[in-house]
């Protein structure tokens, strides 16, 4: 019942992913590295609350109690919604980076990541209203649902990597906030 709402997750989680996950030099510009530290020491801490909620309704995808999915996803949306709106003040709060197109680059951003919010929060509602009596009625709801997420991730994708490209890129890939944590912890040999 649960599947099509976990593998829409997915792309959302990609989606915030993106922004933590460049690689190269800035050439050293001081100014874009305070920037780009700013944003990525709040970052790391709001991604892994995303992180966890997408996994909780990962937990629940082959439960067959309705109320128990209904509970789980409406509580990982509003994780979501709160850890997005969270990496909108902090991206809002650095201000623009120091770089061409670097206000509308941080505006559009702050935009995107509101909406998540506001559509996760969204979603937690719809969530919150369906009906749990009706197995059918509920694999509806939480079809519709799913297909809702899949189009947040692409409505939103644009202003991120907008603002994560070029050299603010570059610049947040160096952040240990914005680095990719990788999902196994295999040693490498030299």
């Amino acid at each position: 019942m649960n599947k099509k709402l976990v593998a829409a997750l997915s792309g959302g989680a990609a989606l915030v992913l993106a922004l933590t996950g460049c690689g190269g030099d800035d050439g050293g510009n001081k100014k874009l590295d305070d920037w780009a530290k700013s944003v990525c020491d709040q970052m790391q801490p709001q991604v892994k609350k995303i992180q966890d909620a997408n996994s909780s309704i990962a937990n629940v995808q082959n439960e067959e109690d309705s109320k128990k999915i209904q509970q789980t996803d409406s509580t990982a949306f509003q994780a979501n919604a709160d850890a997005y709106k969270a990496l909108a003040t902090s991206v809002d709060r650095a201000g623009p980076p120091p770089v061409k197109d670097g206000e509308s680059s941080q505006k559009n951003a702050v935009k995107a990541l509101n909406d998540l919010s506001g559509a996760y929060a969204g979603l937690k509602k719809r969530m919150d209203g369906l009906d749990t009596g009706d197995k059918s009625k509920f694999a509806e709801g939480l079809k519709g649902i799913a297909g809702d997420i899949g189009k947040l991730s692409s409505r939103s994708d644009e202003a991120l990597k907008k603002l994560q490209s070029g050299d603010v890129g570059k610049a947040m890939a160096k952040q240990p906030g914005c680095q990719k944590t990788s999902v196994t912890s295999t040693p490498t040999k030299k």
